[in-house]
């Protein structure tokens, strides 16, 4: 059995969140509701955002110190929230803005670790001070890829880590964790290729490795992992970004002054709290942390070429126009995957002279729907999309209208969908709620108002069908 000699033993821990079994449905959900707030006094701000919490399915009965625990966890552990400790006010973050326009789970997932250290504000004070007494400064996501890196290299192979082996002989083992990283990533591949060979076994028990495998997971859904069985391998695919994480060198410059302090308390550890989740939200403009969906969804090169020829077409357009091409976001690759899957919808019904009657709306025309379609019977239906994208099949039964959107629903009652496009490496799920407004009427859909409409749907209130991928 593997031992670490005690002098050198030392366990990191995070927050472990009671939803990490949910969590990427949760964090949008938190994202988009907390983009609707402003900035207020704590104590308002935490009351409405419990109130959002119970609105989230399961949660309507549960007691209030659950509801409280969920709050503490979501703006601890991802910084959702910025708060004022001297005005004693809060506010939505810049990352919990960016996840809900965005709705790029891998990019925010990205960002996320990318700034993740041991330690950070998501600790309580005190144990912050103890980290920082043991010499405790690590970042384990960089260490990681590049262990993983240093193993391919010696194996000349594809080399893997599991959850055992990366607590065992990373995250609990101060020769590692302390500043400067005294075992290197190579010796620790090493090491680890060393017990392989020799049989060496290692504690499994679940609550031991829980926070190293929760990292481990975190990197899988930021896409820089690929994961089999219990096996996790680097996502060689991602190069760029993993080059990016291997030179990541950002800490939190604000506690290194404090290693060094005689006499260290609990309150210059406090005073930093509201500056790490500056820190956390700071920078969030990295183009390569965007997905690159079509890599992502491992599209086929026929389906590509189509696809990048539409946007090419469009850019021309745009040109023309005198319009700014600003970065392709996933809206626009959501609308781009629906303007195909009406094609190809159209297509499969023998209509293909009515194919060039499916046009995506510009956006400046500010009319209510992205995409013009048509029936079999040369009828119109107007599409508004909406895209999700994340790392594993994610059931979010919730969209938001603008009050423009809304009102164009309201008009053209059944001409008009909503398709809700949910967007997975093992699931593309495609949603088509028809008449939103008259749904609502009729009681089969929720509606909040906020700044146009917070909707709520079922499988049952919607169609559910295949997306449909456009071959010529």
């Amino acid at each position: 059995m593997y031992h670490i000699p005690n002098k050198y033993y030392y366990r990191l821990h995070q927050i472990r969140p009671r939803f990490k079994n949910d969590v990427e449905n949760v964090l949008i959900y938190m994202a988009t509701c907390l983009s609707n707030l402003s900035e207020m006094p704590s104590d308002k701000f935490a009351k409405a955002m419990n109130n959002a919490i119970k609105l989230f399915p399961g949660n309507a009965n549960k007691k209030d110190k659950t509801i409280n625990n969920w709050r503490t966890e979501i703006s601890a552990l991802f910084g959702l929230i910025e708060t004022d400790s001297i005005n004693q006010t809060s506010k939505p973050s810049n990352l919990a803005f960016k996840l809900s326009e965005n709705q790029d789970l891998v990019e925010f997932f990205k960002y996320f670790l990318f700034y993740f250290q041991y330690p950070g504000g998501y600790l309580k004070p005190h144990e912050i001070l103890d980290y920082i007494n043991q010499g405790i400064l690590f970042k384990p996501v960089s260490y990681l890829i590049n262990v993983l890196q240093e193993g391919e290299k010696i194996t000349e192979g594809r080399f893997y880590i599991d959850k055992a082996e990366t607590t065992h002989c990373i995250f609990n083992d101060l020769r590692v964790t302390r500043q400067n990283n005294p075992r290197k990533p190579k010796n620790t591949a090493y090491l680890v290729i060393h017990n392989r060979k020799n049989n060496i076994n290692y504690n499994w028990t679940g609550d031991v490795i829980r926070y190293a495998g929760d990292i481990l997971d975190y990197m899988v859904i930021a896409d820089l992992l690929v994961c089999h069985g219990n096996k996790f391998y680097l996502n060689n695919k991602n190069q760029e970004v993993i080059v990016s994480f291997i030179e990541n060198e950002v800490i939190f410059l604000d506690y290194i002054p404090l290693y060094k302090k005689l006499n260290l308390n609990i309150n210059d550890v406090k005073s930093l709290n509201d500056a790490w989740f500056y820190f956390v939200n700071s920078k969030l403009d990295q183009e390569i942390f965007k997905t690159d969906l079509y890599k992502y969804l491992g599209v086929d090169s026929t389906t590509y070429q189509d696809l990048v020829l539409d946007s090419i077409n469009e850019f021309e357009s745009k040109l023309e126009q005198g319009v700014e091409i600003k970065t392709k976001e996933i809206g626009d690759f959501g609308e781009g995957l629906v303007l195909g899957h009406e094609k190809m919808r159209i297509k499969r019904g023998k209509r293909e002279d009515l194919l060039h009657l499916i046009q995506k709306i510009p956006t400046q025309f500010a009319v209510g729907y992205d995409i013009q379609s048509v029936e079999f019977d040369e009828r119109k239906r107007y599409i508004e999309v909406k895209t999700t994208i994340s790392n594993k099949k994610i059931n979010f039964f919730s969209f938001h209208l603008t009050p423009n959107e809304w009102n164009t629903a309201e008009s053209l009652k059944d001409r008009y969908y909503v398709y809700r496009l949910a967007i997975s490496k093992i699931n593309r799920e495609l949603h088509l709620i028809q008449d939103p407004v008259g749904l609502y009427k009729s009681n089969k859909i929720t509606m909040s108002p906020k700044d146009g409409a917070d909707i709520t749907f079922t499988e049952e209130s919607s169609q559910k069908e295949k997306l449909l991928l456009w071959i010529d």
